[in-house]
């Protein structure tokens, strides 16, 4: 008898550490996602980072060449300000495409994270809040769109 004890002990020996692998696996995967998610957030704000940048140059090279213009300093501060147009311009669209690309990457990402745990192969216990720096960069895409439109009709909405 002493055989087949041994016997099934090593079974259950072998199941049960198999067993812990495929958690662990499951674990790992689990944590995968979760990385892959925050190196999503961390592109969209190296996004919004060059976006304020092209934005707030755009606007400030705008504003001095304005500035100077009404002052009779400069004669003419057409190309200094079709540049700042530009400049905003190009920003605003960096940030849609941002945008764009962070939302539908998330989506597939969810899409993939959700079948993976339907088949049983991950926990997914933590939801996916939504992102701050998808807040803030849409937050900063209304007031490039203001600053824009502002520089565009010499409208006073910011200042």
């Amino acid at each position: 008898m002493q055989p087949e004890n041994a016997q099934s002990r090593g079974v259950s020996a072998q199941s049960t550490a198999d067993e812990i692998s495929v958690e662990l696996s499951s674990r790992r995967t689990g944590m995968s996602f979760q990385r892959t998610r925050l190196s999503a957030d961390r592109t969209l704000m190296s996004v919004t980072r060059t976006s304020l940048a092209l934005i707030g140059f755009g606007f400030t090279i705008y504003q001095v060449f304005q500035k100077l213009h009404d002052l009779n300093v400069l004669k003419s501060a057409g190309a200094a300000r079709h540049f700042a147009e530009l400049l905003v311009l190009l920003g605003n669209v960096m940030l849609v495409l941002g945008i764009v690309y962070h939302v539908r990457f998330m989506r597939t990402l969810r899409r993939e994270r959700d079948q993976l745990r339907a088949d049983g192969l991950i926990h997914g216990e933590s939801g996916y809040p939504p992102a701050l720096s998808l807040i803030i960069a849409l937050i900063l895409l209304g007031l490039g769109i203001l600053a824009i439109l502002s520089m565009l009709f010499d409208l006073n909405l910011l200042g």
